[in-house]
């Protein structure tokens, strides 16, 4: 009989926890590197090929492949003959490792968790508490997968009660799109068919702990109705076009992953849940002989493949740039911004809108400004910001008048923008830039100082002014308002098509 204790199993998960903050799977890493050498879109393969470098660069400096750190999820399988010392619950000791990993002084990692969440939403400080499922299992080991689940992927997450004669694969190939590119692909997709409405989602979630092997599956063909409806929906996904970051491209999942489960006859639930570029998990096995020993990627897993930027990149020097300037960037531009960005997300935009209902005077002038959608991790050591990736721009689309009125020039995020932000882009002929989601660390060595201009109280939501050098964004919204999130994909489902022929 096993006697598990208290602090191997902190500690176990508290090491966990750093660890996927820093280390891509080896399955993943091998399947972007795959992924990589076939793509044919030049957009989607500099996007990819920064999602690598940033990955390798994580590893070697043990600092978060995302600044969206997650939502800590553990699904804790405890054996019927183990014991636990001390009188801590199982999901009291999971949230005293998220609590110990998130506050590590050599990586910090962002706290994202708000309590309260239909009201004053107010950050917890520390990541906690975690979602924690537990099952009594046969045995007398415990084991523990665990998972950092980044918002902008969780976002986008679907369920449907479909009536049993229903159509799977026709309810996948319509929600995939209206996920637009939010989830930061490519990454995988989690299905979860059956049981009950919250069985479903469990089925989804759990399905993405599982390692990539849809090239073995292809290689040996399906042996159930499951394998062959993974190879189904894999094919017919990437047919989309949708590519990695929406940009258009032959790579929209690296797998599909389902789990299924006994239901109603007349029912038949379907979830579905994507996995991002900062696809984040790790399985141990308490077996009472100490804290668990995570093995760290081998280094030859990781292609030969170094971001550097492209020679047509345009050079923007954010000092001087006029709208008249911004005006003759085309769809797809690469740039390369020097200079002073301010930043804002979800909580500044929030204050923003009740300062001005109030006629208050605003704590920054935005006027000739571009406003960098981000929420940075704590820098450590000699960093002038943490990993500092884009988060998704859509969930700013209700300001984007109110924020342009102010005279800014445009705007950083990730991912497509609505069709009313479009609009109001168009009228104001300002322009959306949009940086790689997946490559956060990467992107905050362009940042080379960074101080709190508004709003510190908001803690990663309030404003900073970053002075970059060589920031690396594509126009992805152009002054006329046309979108490379629209024109890209389906630009690409048409080649795909042709080369299918």
């Amino acid at each position: 009989m096993a006697l598990i204790k208290t602090q191997d199993f902190i500690e176990s998960v508290a090491d966990a926890l750093q660890y996927i903050s820093y280390y891509h799977p080896e399955d993943y890493i091998r399947a972007l590197a795959v992924a990589y050498e076939k793509e044919q879109s030049p957009a989607a393969k500099d996007a990819i090929a920064q999602i690598l470098t940033n990955s390798r660069m994580c590893a070697e400096g043990k600092r978060p492949l995302c600044q969206d750190t997650g939502i800590v999820v553990a699904f804790v399988k405890v054996g019927m003959q183990a014991r636990f010392e001390g009188d801590m619950t199982v999901a009291e000791m999971v949230n005293e490792g998220v609590h110990r990993a998130y506050l590590h002084p050599e990586n910090t990692l962002r706290a994202s968790i708000v309590n309260d969440p239909a009201g004053v939403r107010k950050n917890t400080k520390d990541n906690t508490p975690a979602i924690t499922h537990i099952e009594m299992v046969a045995g007398d080991t415990v084991d523990i997968q665990i998972a950092a689940k980044g918002g902008g992927s969780e976002n986008k997450s679907k369920l449907a009660m479909l009536n049993p004669n229903d159509s799977i694969v026709d309810w996948v190939m319509k929600v995939v799109p209206q996920m637009g590119a939010g989830w930061c692909p490519p990454g995988m997709l989690g299905i979860g068919i059956g049981g009950s409405a919250e069985k479903a989602m469990l089925l989804a979630k759990e399905s993405l702990m599982q390692p990539i092997d849809i090239q073995e599956l292809q290689a040996r063909g399906a042996k159930n109705k499951i394998e062959e409806l993974r190879l189904e929906l894999y094919e017919k996904v990437n047919q989309l076009g949708i590519g990695a970051q929406g940009l258009g491209g032959l790579t929209t999942v690296l797998d599909v992953k389902i789990l299924d489960y006994p239901t109603h006859a007349a029912s038949l639930p379907v979830a579905i849940i994507p996995n991002c570029a900062a696809t984040r998990h790790v399985h141990f096995t308490l077996d009472g002989s100490g804290v668990a020993e995570l093995t760290p990627p081998n280094s030859d897993v990781y292609p030969d493949v170094h971001w550097t930027p492209s020679p047509q990149a345009i050079r923007v020097n954010l000092e001087t740039v006029t709208r008249e300037e911004t005006q003759s960037w085309k769809n797809g531009d690469t740039l390369l911004l020097t200079g002073k960005i301010l930043t804002g997300r979800d909580a500044a935009h929030k204050r923003i809108k009740t300062m001005l209902d109030k006629g208050e005077p605003l704590p920054v002038d935005f006027n000739n400004r571009f406003i960098y959608y981000v929420g940075p991790v704590d820098a450590v050591r000699d960093e002038a910001v943490g990993p500092a990736g884009p988060t998704t721009a859509t969930r700013m689309d209700s300001y984007t008048d109110m924020m342009l009125s102010t005279g800014l020039l445009g705007s950083i995020g990730k991912a497509e923008r609505g069709e009313d932000a479009l609009a109001e882009i168009a009228k104001h002929q300002s322009v959306y830039l949009m940086a790689v989601g997946g490559a956060a660390y990467l992107v905050s060595k362009a940042i080379k100082k960074s101080r709190v201009l508004a709003f510190e109280d908001l803690g990663m939501e309030a404003i900073y002014e970053f002075d970059v050098v060589d920031m690396p964004v594509t126009v992805a919204v152009s002054a006329n308002g046309e979108s490379v999130h629209n024109t890209g994909p389906a630009l690409w489902k048409k080649k795909i098509a042709l080369l299918a022929v």
